[in-house]
């Protein structure tokens, strides 16, 4: 056996080992397979999710075809999730951005199957969500896959996420330039980036894929010439910057609501789990029972916008229906993006605002198709958080300059807005959600010489979360210690002290310690952060100790640091040590 072994298994570890010597340049020709790969797995999602989707629900067929296959489509692919494919859930990005800075760029090639078949089984039934979030986590896979497979280092496969994101979202939207953009704005956090050139060369590549097996045919069906993509009149540009704001009244409208139904459904007992996402499919269902342009993504219906053939009263309908139905089809657990859902949603809005103004101002304003365009980008920019993207990618699928700078005013505005009403950007917020905690810009490019790793300790015996608060303190007060960790079956839920715990005893001595912490949020540090944060979290918060925990899991304890040593590793020496 062992001599049989030799033959095949030798030679590929001598070249393994030729191929890490010379990373660079496997770096590069990487680059071109992953580009490749993703454009033919992006050409297959189209096809599966477009073309067998309208035969499933075609809008002139049987009302029972629009609910019977979101609901039993919902149901099958629960299951498979929930069974098979767990990392396959949601859009994508957060799940990339958490493989490449908190899993060591390792994404599976089971995740990567499962998140192709579940995604074009859930769109193809007319779930409403994007397959854009999804192709950038296929794509991303694809990268860690190859590159874990030549033996590459670690932050060499963490490098080739953002080349297969960009790959895919070039072949997804036909847009190689916002392809790039995408990458480094999104998903590197840095414009500057040094893997510039690889995302460059994969993204074209992915888009010549593309274009070699579909043709030049744009994501949305547009004029071939677009006079009426143009600015009449001066006094549009107030009317643009109505826009954006309400696209950043949507925008926040839409994420808020997203976050509070994922919370609700996260809440629900484990066992649950499985069948959640047959709540979004049956909204769906008995809403296309109705109106069935609500099935699918939909981009049929945006090009329709775009070219201003469509009714602003029922823009107006797909705007709210479509807000409920995204929302609850992503709270609930079904495997799908939002990049789709939000052009469409932006599409609509903008349709119905340059509809009533062109219908106030004939003279003075263009046609409700060239607000539909500016609307898509405000509403991605107001939910994505990634205006520059928004603003390459809407003239690249136009080539038309004309409404750079009306679609520029309405993306700030609606960044704006949104970013007032709602702080916490989408995806990070997404990834809180599932216990992950990602690095800020801020944190990402500031240099840290003193980080929590080198002066955390084991942690404490903690306090159980389901004890009371009079329980607690009879444990407490024999120790000299002041703050505690509070635990449950996840780990670590919260942290309290002492004094908190006397001011709870006076109203409800029998109240449970869960009652008292916060179910996402809570003081902790991450062992790659700076003690001048641990320092700024313990005096904001009065505490003396502070758990570390995962970026990978919020609830995954890896220690504490104590505020003793966090002033011994600065010198300081505090009164009570004299």
């Amino acid at each position: 056996m062992s001599e049989s072994e030799h033959w095949w298994k030798t030679p590929l570890l001598r070249l393994f080992a030729k191929l890490q010597q010379r990373e660079d340049q496997v770096f590069l020709v990487l680059a071109l397979v992953i580009g490749a790969l993703t454009g033919l797995a992006v050409v297959a999602f189209i096809l599966l999710t477009e073309r067998l989707g309208m035969r499933l629900y075609p809008v002139g067929g049987t009302r029972w075809r629009r609910l019977l296959f979101p609901v039993m489509g919902s149901l099958g692919i629960g299951y498979l999730l929930f069974r098979y494919f767990p990392y396959a859930r949601g859009s994508g990005v957060p799940q990339t951005k958490a493989a490449l800075y908190a899993r060591e760029g390792r994404i599976l090639l089971r995740t990567v199957l499962g998140k192709f078949f579940c995604t074009s089984a859930t769109l193809a039934s007319g779930i409403p969500l994007g397959r854009e979030g999804p192709s950038v986590q296929v794509g991303a896979g694809i990268a860690s896959v190859l590159g874990r497979f030549l033996g590459l280092s670690s932050e060499k496969v963490k490098a080739l996420l953002p080349v297969g994101a960009a790959a895919a979202i070039a072949a997804a939207f036909n847009t190689p330039l916002a392809a790039v953009l995408f990458a480094l704005e999104e998903i590197v956090g840095d414009l500057n980036a040094p893997i510039i050139g690889a995302v460059v060369l994969a993204s074209a590549t992915s888009w010549a894929v593309l274009r070699l097996l579909l043709g030049n045919s744009p994501l949305f069906k547009v004029p071939l010439k677009v006079p009426q993509y143009e600015l009449v009149h001066p006094v549009e540009f107030p009317v643009y910057a109505v826009l954006g704001i309400a696209g950043g009244l949507v925008s926040a409208a839409f994420t808020k609501l997203l976050l509070r139904m994922r919370e609700r459904f996260l809440r629900l007992p484990q066992k649950t789990l499985w069948f959640q996402p047959v709540a979004g499919g049956l909204l769906v269902g008995l809403l296309g029972w109705f109106v069935p342009q609500v099935l699918g993504v939909g981009y049929e219906y945006v090009g329709h916008a775009l070219n201003g053939n469509m009714a602003v009263k029922l823009m107006a309908l797909l705007v709210v229906l479509k807000l409920v139905t995204v929302t609850a089809s992503y709270a609930s657990g079904n495997a799908g993006g939002i990049f789709g859902p939000a052009l469409f949603i932006g599409a609509m809005l903008g349709g119905c605002v340059g509809t009533l103004a062109h219908r106030l101002f004939p003279a003075h304003t263009a046609t409700a198709g060239a607000y539909a365009l500016v609307g898509m980008g405000a509403a991605f920019a107001g939910i994505v958080r990634a205006p520059m993207t928004s603003v390459v990618m809407i003239f690249e699928m136009t080539q038309d300059y004309a409404v750079i700078v009306p679609l520029m005013i309405s993306n700030l505005v609606s960044l704006f807005i949104s970013s007032q009403l709602q702080k916490q950007p989408i995806y990070e917020a997404l990834a809180i959600q599932d216990g992950i905690h990602l690095p800020s810009a801020e944190s990402r490019t500031r240099h840290v010489q003193r980080q929590v790793i080198r002066i955390m300790r084991p942690a404490t015996e903690p306090l159980p979360a389901e004890i009371t608060v009079r329980e607690a303190l009879e444990r407490v007060r024999p120790n000299e210690l002041r703050t505690w960790l509070v635990t449950d079956r996840r780990g670590v839920v919260g942290v309290i002290n002492v004094s908190m715990l006397e001011r709870e005893m006076a109203e409800g001595a029998d109240k449970k310690l869960s009652e008292l912490v916060g179910t996402f949020v809570f003081p902790h540090v991450h062992s790659d952060q700076g003690l001048d944060l641990a320092l700024e979290r313990m005096g904001t918060n009065q505490m003396e100790i502070l758990p570390v925990v995962s970026r990978a899991d919020v609830h995954k304890l890896e220690g504490v640091v104590t505020l003793r040593d966090v002033l011994d590793s600065y010198g300081v020496i505090p009164p009570y040590r004299a």
